[in-house]
């Protein structure tokens, strides 16, 4: 019994020494890889901001390869709406949304807002990627359709086509992540409708938009935007829209909790359309939610 005792000791032993070796050097291999590969990705700023929304508009942000978000916005009525309509509790605007990554740069979007019951799609393609020792900044181009479906046919006036309900959106987003804590972004937007009221300015209207980021917390950020009108109509009303919300990550989860003077919640109706003035308190309370789906596995 002690000789086979020894024997099997003795293979451990043999075993250790002609298998162990290796693979103790596979595993310290495996390591070196996988931190090459780690400062290969880090060389790249990641994150310039939480989610693929700022407030009301896009970041530069891109979703990954095979991964389906669903986008669930939701403007209140104006908060000094006063006690009789709840201050704006009363009145709710809603957009349903999903956006799917085809790549980890190029994502494609659909939505539909309640807001004059628009239909929308998007194309997004992330083609400039900031980097320590290349470019300064992120840049990442958005283009958009929107189709107003409200008024009905039979309420349009005489001569009025269906594709006149069609508006058009096209944006360059720069960012730069400055520090962990701080983001900013420019937006470049350009607004084409094919059919506008005599009140509501030219068909194409162009607009520069500036947002940022502060993290206050691994998992919560202050957000602002603001969106500059160009070349507003003397003949009607409508205010630049400004945004504050404040990021919350959750997991698969991104919550906004945001107040902002529009209840537009794409382009046409926010960058062209806002008619609340912030500092008048024409103020909506809404939020942003995200869930993330992984709909293949990543390679």
């Amino acid at each position: 019994m002690k000789l086979f005792i020894k024997s099997v000791s003795r293979l451990n032993i043999a075993f250790i020494f002609l298998f162990g070796s290796p693979v103790f050097a596979q595993d310290d291999l495996l390591k070196e890889l996988e931190k090459e590969s780690d400062q290969k990705s880090s060389a790249y700023t990641s994150q310039a901001f939480k989610g693929t929304r700022l407030i009301n508009g896009h970041s530069v942000e891109t979703i990954g390869a095979g991964t389906l978000e669903f986008i669930f916005s939701h403007r209140f009525g104006r908060l000094n709406g006063g006690l009789y309509e709840v201050y704006g509790l009363d009145d709710a605007y809603v957009r349903l949304g999903l956006e799917y990554g085809v790549t980890d740069n190029f994502g494609i979007g659909i939505g539909r807002n309640s807001v004059d019951k628009t239909v929308d799609g998007y194309l997004k393609y992330k083609f400039l990627k900031q980097s320590r020792d290349g470019a300064p900044v992120t840049i990442t181009a958005f283009g958009s359709t929107a189709y107003k479906t409200s008024p009905r046919d039979a309420d349009v006036p005489a001569g009025f086509q269906r594709s006149d309900r069609l508006a058009y959106t096209a944006q360059l987003l720069f960012a730069r992540k400055f520090t962990p804590a701080l983001s900013l972004q420019f937006m470049p937007t350009l607004v084409h409708k094919n059919w506008v009221a005599v009140n509501e300015g030219d068909n194409n209207q162009v607009a520069l938009g500036v947002g940022g980021r502060i993290k206050v917390t691994p998992s919560v950020s202050v957000n602002a935007e603001y969106y500059y009108r160009v070349n507003p109509s003397d003949a009607n009303s409508y205010k630049d829209a400004i945004g504050i919300a404040v990021d919350i990550e959750t997991g698969g989860h991104v919550f906004q909790i945001i107040l902002t003077n529009t209840r537009g919640m794409i382009e046409r109706t926010f960058v062209t359309e806002t008619d609340g003035d912030f500092f008048d308190g024409d103020i909506h309370l809404g939020f942003n939610v995200t869930r993330a789906f992984q709909l293949k596995r990543k390679q």
